[in-house]
């Protein structure tokens, strides 16, 4: 059975205002994460152990093997210098606002001493806006490549050289509409990484509709219902015979050069994506506390990124 719905102003707080109220110090921070780590009670993750006792640090100490155990810890909060109140007042800056917050902006909101502070925030918080085990796509869904990035000059086609690849695989909801969408850069348009895309992504038995590039023929053989359209023989430009997917790779690219100007940087894209992903596939939420309770949620849910990792980017095999 499905965890139910969380209730604004119950769950989660519905304004700044509220934000504010809710956690005005760190107690009331580590209380949150509390519920939202252990919703069925304490565990020991050293024994497996329920009874415990509240150490003075504001620890939970198992009772059976005496494990000291922090709510952040293992967790993207896990050892940063930052009140809690501070990381946040950074998530619901970062998920209150439609495009999101640049470094620098979170840096002059925040009141935060470098810039750099900021920029480890908001990659930290990237990490977390992918769920680990998230539910595959299913139905209709649409898969096609987009380039984002410069103008290059004399190059046609799927070749490129500078340009970023985006693969991206969007469900089509019948009638009319688009569902939730996957994406992925990658460092050449192949054809055991784009088929490795599809089932990463989509449940087996759905219909997967693409265009006739023979790459995507064994579609078939993997389990899914493959419709290919050739779109020259169509007789229809391609954003009319795969519109969901043309949809979304004009939303990504319009948001991409709204947040980095067009500055794409091949070793942190895949985050970029992450959090556009994010932010589209909760787009009809009806209270934007909402986007705040489920971060909050998946960043206990990922392991701490130290800044030399951050500064690496992706480690991400199709982009290697």
């Amino acid at each position: 059975m499905a965890d139910p719905l969380p209730v604004a102003g119950v769950d989660y707080p519905s304004t700044y205002q509220e934000l504010l109220a809710w956690f005005p110090d760190d107690a009331a921070c580590a209380a949150f994460l509390e519920q939202l780590r252990w919703k069925n009670g304490f565990f020991c993750p050293g024994c497996g152990g329920s009874a415990h006792w509240r150490g003075a640090d504001g620890s939970l100490v198992c009772r059976a093997c005496k494990r000291r155990t922090s709510v952040t810890a293992g967790t993207i909060f896990h050892r940063s210098r930052l009140p809690l109140t501070t990381w946040f007042a950074a998530i619901w800056f970062v998920t209150s606002q439609k495009n999101g917050v640049p470094a620098f902006g979170l840096q002059q909101a925040l009141g935060l001493g470098s810039y750099e502070t900021a920029w480890s925030m908001l990659h930290k918080l990237r990490r977390a806006m992918v769920r680990p085990g998230r539910d595959l796509l299913s139905g209709l869904v649409e898969v096609d490549e987009t380039y984002a990035g410069g103008v290059e000059r004399g190059v046609d086609g799927r070749h490129t050289d500078n340009k970023a690849i985006i693969v991206i695989a969007v469900e089509l909801v019948q009638p009319k509409g688009l569902g939730r969408v996957r994406m992925t850069p990658l460092r050449q348009a192949a054809q055991a990484q784009l088929l490795d895309f599809v089932a990463r992504s989509v449940d087996k038995g759905s219909v997967v509709r693409t265009d006739g590039w023979n790459i995507y023929n064994r579609l078939g053989a993997m389990g899914y219902e493959h419709e290919a359209i050739n779109v020259k023989g169509s007789g229809s430009p391609a954003h009319v015979v795969l519109p969901g997917v043309h949809r979304v790779a004009s939303l990504v690219k319009r948001w991409l050069s709204g947040t980095l100007h067009y500055g794409i940087s091949h070793d942190h894209l895949a985050y970029y994506l992450d959090e556009f992903t994010f932010r589209f596939n909760r787009r009809h939420a009806a209270h934007r506390g909402l986007l705040f309770y489920r971060l909050v949620e998946q960043a206990l849910e990922v392991g701490p990124h130290p800044m030399r990792e951050l500064v690496g980017g992706t480690a991400d095999p199709y982009m290697l």
